[in-house]
């Protein structure tokens, strides 16, 4: 099984970036976890800063092997219509997923434009989000 793991604008900077609302872990330390969580899974991690890149990622996924998307698309969770629009054009499952909870922050933080183009939405179990989120994406390839 191959997983997609795409993360969005920022995070790259996990483990210094607003530590009392996103922890301390890095986004190396949490894909660390997530190959030693599901060591028979396959993964590829990509973070972009770049919408565009993503986007290529997405419309990519399929034609590389991919069974499935997690993703944390972080600020562009918020704004993005275009990818939206391209997680559309994939048939495959996809999982969005948060560290913080989405729902308890800010208002302009509360709506998802791309979790309606995914299979699920989980959100505020910290690191454990993106566990989940694979384990999701597992339950509906295996279904």
């Amino acid at each position: 099984m191959k997983l997609l793991i795409l993360n969005g604008p920022n995070l790259n900077k996990l483990g210094t970036r607003e530590p009392e609302i996103y922890g301390t872990t890095t986004l190396g330390d949490i894909e660390t976890i997530i190959e030693d969580t599901f060591p028979a899974i396959e993964f590829r991690f990509v973070q972009s800063n770049h919408e565009g890149a993503l986007i290529d990622e997405i419309q990519n996924a399929e034609a590389n092997g991919f069974h499935g998307i997690v993703a944390n698309w972080a600020g562009f969770t918020h704004t993005s219509v275009a990818i939206h629009d391209a997680l559309l054009l994939v048939n495959i499952p996809k999982v969005e997923v948060h560290i913080s909870n989405i729902h308890a922050r800010e208002e302009v933080r509360e709506k998802s434009v791309t979790g309606r183009a995914m299979d699920g939405v989980i959100t505020g179990f910290g690191v454990n989000s993106y566990i989940l989120g694979v384990e999701a994406a597992m339950k509906m390839i295996n279904s």
